[in-house]
């Protein structure tokens, strides 16, 4: 692409370009520079989009569940053979390694995996003769048009975490992906095309706000989907509820990694690295703060240390690949590096100092070099918000109590993980701690597609978690039929054939 490239939307399955005149510069992270501008939808568009997804659905939800599940399966094998090139897109956009570009693809087809055996998933129960001569039973349908609105930091697997679901489910998609790595989307709409998918059935729609508030307040668009910040998941909760919508608004994190005295050293530090700075700590699920529960902390933060030193920081598009890339835009780069600023005002040891970083070759990219902070006071804003960068902080604990009161005590409940060989304290831990995502021994624990993804407290609002046995319970709405027959059924006359699906 080049700098005057506009990325369009997709609709009625076709790429649409937009009349809005309204434009957003996306960029190359690891270089510093405009690759393209993407559209940003007026009001037309996203009219224009949701009515070709209400003309989706009308087609889509009278297919039979065969049918709907022959192009499912048929997305999940193009997905599986042609997926390096979407792992390219996202680096380009986005600035991740492209070996984690593809770990996130990866998690992502699990979804589509799981989206493929639907069937069992949307059948309702029977009961005969409830009452005498009185059947009772219930079936599940889709809802109508869904909303997903999907962050930069996971460009392809956080649309999948929904709308394999919602398709399988019987309903029409409208992705609104992020203006900053908005190409991903449209490639997974050619895909469905190339699938079999019917026209509307999956509309790229991007924008800004604009857009955004066009789906809260559209009363055709039934749902929401959306992952991001808290305050913009709560903005999502509030105002979709108010609409009459069903939510699913995945918010903020800041997780811990609690350390025991008997854990061992060398995999904490090696997983307290793959946690924090994996796609430069621009995660949800990345640890932010290892709790090291006394006398560990020395020895863990020179063996943390020893590895910062062997990373290999660059362009995510070279090769021999880099261990991290850039953080997606320059604005976010000064936001992480003025949370350090704030840590080291507040009285924190700054050990390893990413701010000022730079890459031979990439001067103007925008790149924060693996932190680490050492004691850093926990009424500090560095400490209680999140970052969103690779920062890695250090709180020194007396006690396992001290440490799951100080995680049962922050305003977020993702994710959390403990260290130990003890396996008394990790079932306890389990028990008590206030967190909806829990890694025992495992840094980053997120669940397997058939389980469901999502946190407490100020990490998710609304009515379910993502995938999993909730995601068909969000994108299907139940009804309960009570029936009596007085007269015996008639049969359909006779038919030697071996009965088919149709």
């Amino acid at each position: 692409m080049t700098e005057t490239t506009v990325i369009p939307h997709w609709i009625d399955g076709a790429r649409r370009p937009s009349t809005s005149g309204r434009t957003a510069p996306v960029y190359n992270p690891a270089t510093g520079q405009v690759q393209a501008q993407v559209a940003l939808a007026d009001q037309a568009e996203i009219d224009e989009a949701i009515a070709s997804a209400q003309r989706g659905y009308e087609i889509w939800s009278e297919y039979s569940i065969a049918k709907r599940q022959t192009v499912l399966f048929a997305f999940r094998e193009l997905l599986n053979a042609r997926k390096p090139e979407l792992a390219k897109i996202i680096t380009a956009e986005h600035g991740k390694v492209v070996s984690d570009a593809m770990g996130e693809i990866l998690r992502g087809q699990e979804v589509v995996e799981l989206a493929t055996g639907f069937p069992h998933l949307i059948k309702g129960a029977f009961s005969e003769n409830a009452s005498t001569g009185i059947d009772v039973y219930s079936i599940k349908q889709p809802l109508g048009v869904v909303g997903i609105i999907s962050p930069f930091n996971f460009p392809a697997m956080v649309p999948m975490w929904f709308f394999p679901i919602a398709i399988a489910a019987g309903n029409s998609v409208i992705v609104k992906p992020s203006e900053k790595d908005p190409s991903a989307a449209l490639w997974l709409a050619e895909l469905w095309k190339e699938a079999g998918l019917p026209d509307g059935v999956f509309t790229v729609l991007n924008g800004d706000k604009l857009a955004v508030d066009g789906l809260l307040n559209a009363p055709e668009v039934q749902s929401i989907s959306f992952v991001g910040s808290t305050p913009i998941a709560q903005y999502i909760y509030e105002t979709a509820s108010k609409n009459g919508k069903r939510v699913q608004a995945l918010g903020g994190a800041k997780n811990h990694m609690l350390v025991l005295p008997d854990a061992d050293l060398d995999l904490v530090a090696d997983q307290a690295i793959n946690a924090g700075y994996g796609a430069a700590g621009e995660r949800c699920m990345a640890i932010s703060v290892v709790l090291a529960v006394e006398p560990v902390a020395d020895e863990l933060i020179a063996k943390i240390v020893e590895r910062i030193g062997k990373l290999n920081i660059g362009n995510g598009a070279s090769s021999p690949e880099p261990d991290m890339g850039p953080v997606i835009t320059d604005v976010h780069r000064d936001k992480i590096t003025g949370y350090i600023d704030i840590a080291e005002a507040d009285g924190a040891t700054i050990v390893v100092d990413g701010r000022n970083f730079s890459v031979d070759g990439h001067e103007e990219g925008f790149f924060v070099g693996p932190t680490l902070i050492d004691n850093i006071p926990t009424t500090s804003r560095a400490y209680t918000e999140e970052i969103f960068g690779p920062v890695l902080e250090v709180v020194r604990v007396k006690s396992f109590d001290e440490g799951v009161e100080l995680i049962n005590s922050g305003q977020f409940g993702n994710g959390t993980a403990i260290f130990t060989n003890d396996g008394g304290a990790a079932r306890r831990f389990q028990r008590e701690i206030q967190v909806g995502m829990i890694g025992i021994n495992v840094p980053i624990p997120v669940p397997v597609a058939y389980h469901s993804f999502g946190g407490w407290k100020a990490s998710l609002f609304g009515d379910a978690k993502a995938y999993g046995v909730h995601g068909f319970e969000f994108f299907t709405r139940e009804k309960a039929i009570t029936s009596r027959w007085l007269d015996p059924a008639t049969h359909g006359g006779i038919n030697l054939g071996f009965p088919q699906n149709d």
